[in-house]
């Protein structure tokens, strides 16, 4: 991978998983059941592509989102098992862009990504998403994600109704799991609480279709 890499594949398993959430990284504005709108990319087209993936480790939900009131998605690439995920090709400008904005900082800085050709993971920063890991490659493009460093693990907290309904169906429409087989995945998430059960999950996520 060199930095003029003009494509990558950005595998997303959190919110992002709804596309209409990853549009607003993109295009700009308030994602649904979000409170807070971000500016968009300097190239708002959608993804080149879109596919389901299975990713390495487990997700877990953690820190205290203001955009959503309670804990959100990240990922333990080094925990056994895998998560469900969804990959969109993207242009090097466009993921940058969205870390930058998932960091709440403005768009328009590209990122080295040229330092991943010799390592599977790399820290930009000490941020919440500013650990880089290469997970795989589709067609010769490599397949990467951002999460927490697991050097400096983040509180656990439940995440609010309205993260896990984009997130919810952003699982039903990219992996095709009606809402029961996705609740029963998201009470598996380290973090997820004693608030929330496979019936409310299941309920919130019909009512929302």
């Amino acid at each position: 991978m060199t930095s003029e890499t003009p494509e990558i594949w950005y595998a997303a398993y959190g919110s992002n998983l709804d596309p209409r959430r990853l549009a607003c990284y993109l295009e700009g504005g308030t994602p649904p059941g979000g409170s807070r709108a971000t500016p968009g990319a300097r190239d708002p087209r959608p993804p080149r592509a879109a596919r389901a993936v299975t990713l390495p480790g487990e997700v877990y939900f953690a820190w205290d989102s203001p955009t959503w009131g309670g804990g959100v998605a990240f990922l333990d690439p080094g925990a056994r098992g895998t998560s469900p995920g969804c990959a969109y090709l993207l242009s090097h400008e466009q993921f940058s862009d969205v870390v930058a904005q998932e960091m709440h900082r403005p768009p328009g800085v590209d990122l080295d990504l040229a330092v991943l050709g010799g390592h599977r993971s790399w820290a930009f920063g000490d941020g919440r998403y500013e650990t880089m890991h290469v997970l795989d490659a589709i067609d010769g493009v490599p397949v990467v994600t951002f999460t927490a460093p697991t050097t400096a693990p983040l509180d656990y907290l439940a995440p609010s109704g309205s993260y896990l309904t984009v997130m919810g169906l952003g699982l039903m429409g990219s992996h095709g799991w009606d809402s029961a087989a996705v609740a029963s995945y998201l009470m598996g998430c380290r973090g997820i609480g004693d608030g929330w059960t496979v019936a409310s999950i299941s309920a919130l996520l019909d009512d929302r279709r």
